[in-house]
């Protein structure tokens, strides 16, 4: 009779219980939701966090392939591996790999830009942190925006968080995209902090600057471009780096533009370097760390992609190198991106011993055969006349010219060795399978780069005279001789970014910006260049977007059916 009254009793209050109103409605102690998750400035900063992930994931990690969309079909190198008739109608096409692999990736760095900025007011944070993360926030709207404007032209406009679904969108004018551009980069270089005072990786003051420049450029208007690119130039905190630093300073052969790109030197607090502005950072095997050494993905594998498969170059069936070996053959390079013999030869004609951008040991050309069963071995090896009998022709994956910068010479991660501990000149820097990574923090804006721009910018005001100090200053850092102002044109600049920056810029998007990729291309890269055409300067908008914005008309750029 007691179990049956308890029963009743329970039964009792879970009916009345049930008739409340607030019965199913959870109250949780502690839950992550839409509702709480941008409160205060460390929800913010997370947030932050994580467009600096997106960012080096759509430049240099998502895949071995993906990031190098941005180096691909240019006038710096060529993807061996496609054939000498690479089908580019197809894949600058509305269905092509181009589009559709950067397309939602970069929309969702604003997106999530937006999602910050709108949720701002709303947080709890005072209000110098609230324009801190809304300049940061708009910084990182405006790097995406001014790469889709690049690319695409005019795209459709989003300025706030979108949190239904939604398929009238339709295309601003590139004009209109530029002008959000410039109103954002604007706010982050008047709101965000000075370069000296932030933590290596994070963007500054100089860097929203840095961008400004380049936007104002291709807004056509050059003294802006100018003024925001001396702002940059002229800061105490920055200057090119002259001598020789960093953690590698006295090995030989070196120099300091060598220097720039070994391991631990990008950063200006941990290396003391004033040239690097906005340092992409990247960790080995530390999770979250952007690098790993443990498999083959997982890592910016510019080592992989650019330099060649030194394995396969053999004279009379026996191979000349031993491999993969972390020494001037590359490390675990297998050859898909070939420099056009354009930017391997022609543009370092008029001073090609003495500018150190092209000494052997930053523009690899001679190597020497480590196999001791090879009658070579112990001999230098040259790409400019590769040993008869070894069949090479271009392109090539085997054997041809490429950039020290895309790897980590004799300095590779202690893990990825099998025989650190071996006295052997060679076996010591043996690697094991999972190399092919380039283990070095990048560089996404590098003061000389600036330098070009307000050359570039001095060019477009008229100011020959000025564009060439500009450029001089970065090609008297590199032993070249100086340029005379009679001779600076575009096309001059487009040939000293590639001396300077090579691989390390995105060359696609400079092109782009400049309207300048199907001239480049059809006169210096013979490989792609007869399947170029004019409007490959933009890039088509995806079918798929077109097809799933069903209550408007998303318009096509010319010469895309």
């Amino acid at each position: 009779m007691k179990k049956l009254n308890i029963l009743s009793l329970l039964v009792l209050l879970l009916f009345s219980t049930s008739c409340g109103d607030n019965f199913l409605n959870e109250t949780p102690l502690s839950f992550l939701s839409t509702s709480n998750a941008f409160k205060s400035a460390d929800d913010f900063n997370a947030s932050i966090n994580s467009l600096y992930n997106s960012v080096r994931a759509e430049f240099y990690t998502r895949s071995d392939w993906q990031p190098m969309h941005y180096l691909y079909r240019t006038d710096l190198g060529i993807e061996v591996t496609v054939g000498t008739n690479p089908n580019l109608s197809s894949e600058f096409g509305p269905s092509g790999t181009l589009s559709n692999n950067h397309w939602t990736q970069i929309y969702k760095i604003v997106a999530d830009a937006n999602t910050i900025i709108s949720r701002i007011p709303s947080s709890s944070m005072n209000d110098k942190d609230k324009i801190v993360f809304e300049a940061k926030a708009k910084f990182f709207r405006a790097f995406a925006y001014r790469t889709m404007a690049y690319l695409w032209g005019g795209v459709p406009l989003i300025t706030e968080e979108v949190i239904a679904e939604k398929t009238n969108f339709v295309r601003a004018t590139k004009k209109e995209v530029l002008t959000l551009v410039i109103e954002d980069l604007k706010f982050a270089a008047a709101n965000l902090p000075a370069i000296a005072t932030v933590k290596d990786g994070e963007v500054s003051n100089l860097v929203a600057q840095h961008l400004l420049s380049e936007v104002y450029l291709a807004d056509g208007q050059f003294k802006n471009a100018a003024d925001a690119a001396t702002v940059v130039i002229d800061d105490a905190a920055t200057d090119l780096m002259q001598n020789r630093f960093g953690s590698r300073a006295t090995v030989t052969p070196g120099d300091v533009y060598w220097d720039l790109f070994q391991a631990n030197n990008q950063n200006r607090k941990t290396a003391g370097n004033r040239e690097g502005l906005w340092v992409i950072q990247f960790e080995t095997d530390v999770q979250g760390g952007g690098s790993i050494s443990t498999a083959m993905a997982g890592a910016y594998q510019l080592e992989r992609v650019h330099v060649p498969l030194y394995r396969d170059m053999r004279v009379n069936g026996v191979a000349l190198f031993q491999w993969p070996v972390g020494d001037y053959t590359g490390g675990r390079g297998v050859g898909f991106l070939q420099p056009s013999r354009y930017f391997a030869d022609s543009v370092w004609k008029s001073d090609f011993n003495n500018d150190i951008r092209n000494a052997n040991h930053n523009f690899v050309r001679e190597v020497v055969a480590t196999n001791p069963a090879s009658p070579f071995y112990g001999k230098v090896v040259s790409t400019k006349n590769p040993p008869a009998g070894a069949g090479i022709t271009y392109p090539s994956r085997v054997f041809y010219p490429y950039q020290s910068k895309a790897t980590t010479p004799f300095n590779h991660p202690a893990g990825l060795y099998v025989n650190p501990g071996s006295s052997d000149p060679i076996k010591k820097y043996e690697l094991k399978a999972s190399a092919g990574g380039t283990y070095t923090d990048q560089y996404m804006f590098r003061l000389a780069e600036t330098y070009l721009l307000r050359a570039e910018a001095y060019v477009g005001l008229g100011n020959q005279a000025a564009a060439a100090t500009d450029i001089n200053v970065v090609r008297s850092r590199a032993k070249a001789s100086p340029v005379l102002a009679s001779d600076v044109t575009l096309d001059y600049i487009l040939d000293e970014r590639l001396r300077e920056l090579g691989v390390e810029e995105k060359r696609m998007l400079t092109l782009m910006r400049m309207g300048k990729l199907y001239e480049r291309v059809t006169k210096y890269n013979s490989f792609y260049g007869v399947n170029m055409k004019p409007n490959f300067n933009l890039w088509a908008i995806p079918q798929g977007e077109i097809e799933r914005n069903r209550s408007a008309k998303l318009e096509q750029n010319p010469g895309y059916l």
